[in-house]
């Protein structure tokens, strides 16, 4: 079975490389519809996993524009070159994320109504929307992906952030804005939920997520054992939550393979 993967520079793309077989990657501008055509054209794939996009909210945030010409006219690009030029059906896997939910102490279910956190959201969002309006020779799986970390993650993410300061040779250091609580995953069992979903080319939306919430501030001083520094901490006002439900996923066979975050995030930083 060959698969076509976009996003293949970053994290989880770069480790679906080393994971999987038969892998094809598109290696130039997500945004440019006519290489985007050629690579559909050239290749008989069976299946495309659709990581590319712009990420860090902050980078986001600084270029909306470049952002949704990625992240949406991108998706437009995969969407319509499938729909033109595959003679069959092609399970595509998008990879959206949490950040299409609201905070909310509630768990979230992929039934619930969606109210994108930030702009990085709302390009996730309407690609999503576009991937599921336009099914032609597509069998639409979109994915969201909640909190995960991995060792070459880049400083732009919350735990590689973390490290970095306490890997200063500062020995007293300050933190704020981590009294929150967000559901994180290991970067394996995001392997293995797309796996599974692939096996049986499932269609719809999935949350792929531990189901369970972890406090930035527990991370911080898991982290800290490595290091012994000594930290201060000053919690924001608002404090918000941010988890879901993995029910669909566990009714496939799949489920997280830690009960604890922290003993994971204790094991990899070790």
């Amino acid at each position: 079975m060959k698969i076509g993967l976009t996003g293949s520079s970053g994290t989880l793309g770069s480790y679906l490389t080393k994971n999987l077989k038969n892998v094809v990657k598109f290696n130039d501008k997500i945004e440019n519809k006519k290489k985007v055509e050629n690579w559909i054209k050239k290749n008989n794939f069976e299946v495309v996993i659709h990581l590319a996009a712009i990420v860090p909210i902050l980078k986001v945030k600084k270029n909306k524009s470049k952002a949704l010409k990625i992240n949406l006219d991108g998706t437009k690009n995969i969407v319509n070159g499938i729909n033109k030029y595959s003679k069959k059906k092609v399970w595509l896997f998008y990879s959206s994320t949490s950040h299409v939910y609201s905070f909310s102490n509630k768990i979230k279910y992929e039934t619930k109504k969606t109210k994108p956190l930030n702009y990085y959201g709302k390009t996730k969002k309407l690609a999503e929307n576009y991937i599921l309006n336009n099914q032609r020779q597509i069998i639409p799986c979109v994915g969201r992906i909640f909190s995960y970390t991995s060792l070459n993650q880049n400083k732009d993410f919350v735990i590689p952030s973390l490290i970095l300061k306490l890997k200063s040779k500062k020995k007293n250091i300050y933190f704020k804005n981590l009294n929150h609580n967000r559901d994180f995953i290991s970067i394996d069992d995001i392997l293995k939920a797309i796996k599974k979903l692939m096996k049986f080319k499932k269609r719809g939306i999935f949350n792929i997520c531990s189901g369970k919430k972890v406090n930035l501030k527990d991370i911080l001083i898991t982290l800290n054992k490595k290091y012994k520094k000594k930290i201060y901490i000053k919690d924001n006002k608002i404090k918000t939550t941010l988890f879901g439900s993995n029910y669909k996923l566990n009714s496939l066979g799949w489920k997280p393979s830690f009960d604890n975050y922290l003993k994971y995030i204790e094991k990899t930083y070790k």
